[in-house]
């Protein structure tokens, strides 16, 4: 297992982020992963649990661990593990480092009687937390591992509804050249539907143990996360369904050959080629996959069954179900691209609500997509002969977005970036109001819930079609303590009828203008000029305003960064923005790149449900959910 090593004001800022805005909203547990963090183990890593997790932040609640990631009684005790899971040490050894081994601990000393009464308070707050002394909470009938022994509920009801609407939502329109999309409605039109992920899976959607192949249309990824489908509606189905109701016609090619594939294309209307990429979980290998992808090419000879589809016939609609970014050599030829993701068992039906225009995509990008894979400043450690691989997060702040406007680079797809059927004005920005009460931040009290900065826009809907728009806001810092030039803030999502406007409000606590201090431990809110970006995507800047801070402030003066290294590719942008400067951010227009962005350069290949990036990998937020940031 690899060591995770970042430096601590990474750890704060980017991969503790998460889980500070997780406490807030009143998570009950966090889980820790298998891998060491800065040298020890994250179950056992007193430095990231007890002093940065529970006293930093102020959680309250238990740390699990994710299963067998446990590696020792006594320093994960100390480092505040409060369960292991599920129990033994490895699958069913019998023994566990708690058990028999913590009450020796105890026994003996290493562990003292009140270590274990707050393991046991923390687990129990949790459970009255979320209410589950209630009387009238369901009983629970689930036995692991015997899972033949336990009951099995049907609670379905009507969630097949929200599952498609969800999958609808999330299906990001990239191109849309000459409105290609939404489809016809017209009687006669001939649609060629392209590729085998737009097929059912052979033998059934769970054919295969936890997901692990690629075979017809791909809904979610593969590993010991995943869940048996209930149904799986693959796009074919639903497109002949759609067809036949429309009275239109649909051909088909499933098998990813080339020639049949420019047979069917050849004379119809419009083509929809599906393709795809898949991951998951190391401990199965697909496709020669062990878990993380071995590059960001489609799988499935993709590129080639687009470009000779393209050949044959000028209007293709390429759908992309895949886990993350993929290379898009074949971008110019095409002239619609639709990025829908892992949509899971409604995948057919959402497709179909986008594709004719029942629902209108306003999906956005949470990931850059790079136009070259040279274009990214990381990659995945694939084989090692050490022990323990060293996997040093060398890029600090500048992950994803951050570093591709550090480092000049013009994306194909910006990070935040989703067409849609209609068009959105972003008008009327409001001088910031602040009121900074503190230039030292407390976050885990939630900085007292008061509000340091807000402003306000107005979203229009300028175009021919309801739809919805997720406005963004980014903040760009004093150049003195050297952060991004862009950091994500905030975004509201509105919908709004044809000629609609609509009022949304931004409003930042204390952390959201600080930095973390490393030589303090403490979270500063700087002094000097702040810029505020709003806009449809990292950078599609649509309005900017700007406050300087001289009160209540730290005069905070870094050593300079020192400049960003050449690009090794030809995507480098010279309009790109270079520095944290409102030099830069005051002279942004409402120009749109067509680009996008990722959430992490140091993952942009690691799509493993073991990742190796975060610092205590996944929350478990069993939470009421009242005040979600």
């Amino acid at each position: 297992l690899q060591t995770t090593n970042m430096d601590d004001r990474t750890l704060h800022e980017v991969y503790g982020w998460p889980f500070l805005r997780a406490v807030q909203a009143g998570a009950a547990s966090v889980m820790c992963s298998y891998n060491q963090l800065n040298g020890t183990y994250a179950c056992e890593n007193d430095r990231a649990t007890n002093q940065v997790l529970r006293k930093q932040f102020g959680f309250r609640g238990f740390m699990m661990s994710d299963w067998w990631a446990t590696m020792s009684t006594v320093p994960s005790v100390k480092g505040g593990l409060d369960m292991t899971m599920p129990g033994d040490i490895t699958i069913q050894s019998g023994n566990s480092y708690f058990g028999q081994n913590l009450t020796s601990a105890i026994n003996r000393g290493s562990v003292n009687g009140s270590e274990l009464s707050t393991m046991c308070e923390r687990i129990m707050s949790g459970y009255y937390l979320l209410g589950l002394d209630d009387p009238s909470f369901p009983n629970v009938t689930i036995n692991f591992p015997n899972q033949s022994q336990g009951g099995h509920v049907n609670v379905q009801q009507n969630h097949n509804v929200t599952a498609r609407k969800i999958a609808a939502d999330s299906i990001v329109l990239l191109k849309n050249t000459n409105s290609i999309l939404p489809l016809s409605s017209r009687p006669g039109l001939r649609v060629a539907v392209i590729g085998s992920d737009a097929a059912p899976t052979p033998g059934g959607p769970n054919v295969c143990e936890d997901r692990g192949c690629n075979r017809g249309t791909l809904a979610v990824g593969w590993g010991s996360g995943t869940a048996n489908f209930p149904y799986l509606k693959a796009p074919i189905e639903d497109l002949n369904s759609r067809a036949r109701f429309l009275n239109q016609t649909i051909s088909s090619s499933l098998s990813d050959d080339v020639i049949s594939a420019t047979r069917a294309a050849l004379d119809a209307d419009v083509v929809l080629v599906f393709v795809n990429a898949n991951s998951g979980e190391v401990y199965l290998t697909v496709e020669g996959n062990m878990g993380d992808r071995n590059d960001l090419n489609l799988w499935h000879n993709g590129n080639a069954l687009i470009d000779a589809v393209a050949n044959v016939n000028p209007n293709v609609v390429v759908v992309i179900h895949t886990v993350g970014p993929v290379l898009m050599p074949w971008l110019n030829s095409v002239r619609g691209v639709v990025y829908a993701g892992l949509p899971g068992q409604e995948s057919g039906n959402s497709l179909v609500d986008v594709l004719y225009g029942q629902v209108n995509p306003g999906g956005k990008l949470v990931q850059t997509i790079a136009a070259s894979a040279n274009d990214y400043n990381a990659a995945v450690l694939y084989r090692s002969s050490a022990p323990h691989p060293v996997i040093e997060y060398s890029e600090g702040l500048f992950i994803d977005y951050r570093s591709f406007d550090y480092r000049n680079i013009q994306p194909l797809f910006e990070f935040g970036f989703g067409l849609s059927y209609t068009t959105f004005t972003y008008l009327n920005i409001t001088s910031p109001s602040v009121s900074i009460s503190s230039s030292v931040i407390t976050p885990r009290l939630g900085d007292d819930g008061l509000v340091f900065v807000s402003l306000s826009c107005v979203i229009a809907n300028s175009g021919g079609v309801m739809g919805s728009e997720v406005a963004q806001l980014y903040l760009a810092y004093p150049p003195s303590v050297n952060e991004p030039p862009s950091v994500l803030r905030g975004f509201e999502k509105v919908m709004l009828n044809i000629g609609e406007k609509k009022t949304i409000t931004f409003n930042l606590y204390g952390a959201d203008i600080s930095v973390w201090d490393t030589a303090t431990q403490s979270w500063l809110v700087p002094c000097g000029l702040f810029g505020f970006k709003i806009g449809a995507s990292s950078r599609d800047i649509r309005l900017t305003t700007q406050f300087n801070v001289t009160t209540n402030c730290s005069s905070l003066n870094y050593p300079p960064l020192p400049p960003p290294p050449p690009s090794t590719s030809s995507s480098s942008a010279a309009s790109a923005t270079t520095g944290a400067t409102f030099a830069t951010v005051a002279t942004a227009t409402s120009s749109s790149t067509g680009g996008n962005v990722p959430s992490s350069a140091s993952s942009i290949y690691h799509d493993s449900t073991v990742t190796y990036y975060v610092i205590l990998v996944a929350a478990i937020i069993m939470m009421v959910v009242s005040s979600l940031l």
